[in-house]
């Protein structure tokens, strides 16, 4: 009991309450849901208990919506906040943080001139720059983009550095890019991966691959796209060689794996060089990831074992895939354009569902089926395709239709129906018409309108040194000396040169080159003369005789079966003979048209080695195979 003396207890100490989080605003977590009309309004109309009015809150609910209108690139919602804040708090329009929203906001709705309203040149504001900068390179502003970049030298952020990157390469502006380069390299702040791959792809596209590797050397890491994007500047530029190498360092150095468009890349570059053990190598890690390959890496698998000459394949990765697009479809027909004319016809009736609504074809389709039929000698079912075109497919022709179409006239010997072709065309002959025309004339000998061709084509080609070595080729083959030396004195005058007759061979991984005349190292070996020699006793005895009308000049016999020995095809052979086993196929690409006695010769040698050789020159592929060519001598 209490007295007057005593007083009661000291109440315990409250227990201290753990701080609240703060609950995410309504109008957030609205715009977070694509909710933009419920969170512009609860915004715009919110009470202070749900929005308190400090600055510091307002700037921050302003930004994350203005952040979810560029998200769902909404410009009706845009102009409204933009309105309402011109009207109730024009201070925040100031704001970097919103000024670089808005002006982000803007282009990525197509209206870059109001992105050039709210940017003001004149304002200290780092961020607003920065986005400026960047909406100009993404807009294809690029003159913009680097002027505006160039005028503030005392700022620098990545997203700066790498929209001016992007905009000298779309200018193909490599000067401006060393200046970016080296403003980035002055600079205390080390730049991120996003400015060092774009580096790597402007010097690769302006075609400076040194300093693209050296960029790429330099990276402290890289990533995917670091790769992929030195891969495309190689294929890109004809280094396909180089490509396979950079491949090979990237699975030895890197352990960021690979994307599809890696495989694209590399499988486009086994394509050019007919690598086609290489681009088993790459199929195989397709077969090994545990991500279904899209539909593009799939057509350059498909493309890949056409350009190396397995048909087999191409039909089965065809056949295997789930969706096909019209790249599938194309690839496949001309694939089958090689030598397999009633293949193409086929899989044509198949691809338009013969009026059940297939796919559509395009251009491309129609000069897969015109060069097959040429290739073929298919002369009605060209023309036929070739009426269709338009008519029934409302199809475009263009001058490579009607090239093709002067390419089939004339490898079937109607010269004077090919020529009228070119005289009734809708637009003017292109170089690759009569290219067509002057081929056909040299194969039959018509010696007139080949020089009508010649003419035309030296009007359109002046540089072109193969129009006048097929020119010179037509009369050598008329045995017509003269005309064929002044034809050569003539590109001796232009400073012109033939191309030199060179073959790549591929045995087990790599890939050999011989030019015509020489590997004479590896002909005066004594396994080359081993081979060769047991190869010409074994051809004399099928009735092998060297056909040296092949040789175009005006030498002795015995010169011109020395030539005929040397052509690069031969020693490529000869190269793949010694070097893989018993049974293993032979595959040889040729820079040039292959020769009538060379080809003669690879059909006697499968036959009596057993072996497949497969050869893709300018034209086509030859399939040889116990003593016969896929394309049956019509080439």
């Amino acid at each position: 009991m209490w007295t007057l003396n005593t007083f009661p207890p000291n109440p315990p100490p409250p227990s201290p309450k753990k701080p609240l989080k703060p609950k995410p605003l309504l109008h957030h977590s609205l715009s977070k849901s694509s909710h933009l009309d419920e969170a512009l309004s609860l915004l715009l109309k919110s009470h202070p208990s749900i929005l308190p009015t400090t600055p510091t809150t307002n700037l921050e609910a302003y930004s994350h919506l203005l952040h979810s209108f560029i998200t769902h690139k909404s410009l009706r919602h845009a102009e409204l906040l933009h309105r309402h804040l011109l009207h109730s708090t024009p201070s925040l329009l100031r704001h970097p943080l919103i000024k670089s929203k808005l002006i982000t906001l803007y282009p990525v709705c197509a209206r870059i001139e109001s992105a050039r309203l709210v940017f003001d040149e004149d304002d200290d504001d780092e961020p607003s720059w920065t986005a400026m900068v960047v909406a100009f390179s993404k807009n294809g502003l690029h003159e913009d983009s680097l002027s505006l970049y160039a005028g503030n030298a005392s700022w620098r952020s990545d997203f700066a550095d790498s929209a001016a990157l992007k905009s000298c390469s779309a200018l193909s502006a490599v000067r401006l890019g060393r200046a970016v380069h080296a403003r980035v390299l002055k600079s205390a702040r080390e730049p991120d991966q996003v400015v060092l791959n774009a580096l790597v792809r402007l010097y690769v596209k302006c075609g400076t691959l040194d300093e693209a590797l050296r960029a790429f050397d330099g990276m402290p890491q890289r990533n995917v796209v670091s790769w992929n994007s030195l891969l495309s500047g190689f294929v890109g530029r004809g280094f396909f060689f180089e490509c396979l190498d950079l491949l090979r360092r990237m699975w030895i150095e890197s352990s960021v794996g690979f994307s599809w468009v890696t495989l694209t890349t590399v499988l486009s570059a086994c394509s050019q060089i007919t690598a086609l053990y290489k681009g088993r190598e790459v199929h195989a890690q397709m077969v090994k990831s545990r991500e279904e390959p899209d539909i593009v890496v799939l057509n350059s698998l498909m493309d890949m074992h056409a350009k190396c000459g397995v048909v087999e394949y191409c039909e089965r990765v065809f056949r295997g895939m789930g969706s096909r697009d019209l790249t599938s479809w194309n690839t496949m027909l001309t694939c089958y354009a090689i030598g397999c004319a009633h293949d193409a016809l086929e899989l044509f009736d198949e691809m338009v569902g013969r009026g059940r609504g297939g796919i559509k074809p395009d251009g491309v389709t129609f000069v897969a089926l015109l060069s097959s039929c040429a290739h073929a000698g298919f002369v009605d079912e060209g023309r036929r395709l070739f009426d269709r075109m338009d008519v029934e497919f409302r199809v475009r022709k263009n001058v490579e239709h009607f090239a093709c179409l002067v390419d089939l006239l004339g490898r079937a010997g109607l010269i004077d129906e090919a020529f009228e072709v070119t005289e009734k065309m809708p637009m003017r002959p292109g170089g690759s018409v009569w290219g067509s025309l002057l081929n056909s004339c040299r194969l039959h000998g018509d010696v007139e309108l080949g020089e009508i061709a010649a003419k035309r084509l030296f009007e359109i080609e002046p540089n072109n040194a193969g129009n006048y070595v097929l020119f010179s080729n037509m009369f050598a083959r008329e045995k017509m000396w003269e005309e064929a030396k002044k034809v050569r004195v003539a590109m001796e005058e232009k400073g012109l040169k033939k191309e030199v007759g060179r073959s790549w061979v591929q045995v087990g991984s790599g890939i050999h080159s011989f030019v015509a005349g020489g590997g004479v190292s590896f002909r005066s070996s004594l396994e080359y003369k081993r081979v060769w020699e047991e190869l010409v006793e074994s051809m004399e005895r099928e009735g092998y005789v060297p056909d040296t009308d092949v040789v175009l000049h005006d030498v002795d016999e015995g010169t011109k079966a020395e030539w005929v020995c040397g052509h690069s095809e031969r020693i490529a052979v000869v190269f793949g003979l010694v070097n893989s086993g018993d049974g293993i196929p032979i595959r040889i690409m040729k820079n040039l048209r292959v020769c009538d006695n060379c080809h003669n010769v690879m059909k006697v040698v499968s036959k009596v080695t057993r072996r497949l050789i497969v050869m893709r020159d300018t034209n086509r592929f030859h399939h040889f195979r116990n003593g016969a060519c896929s394309c049956g001598d019509f080439w």
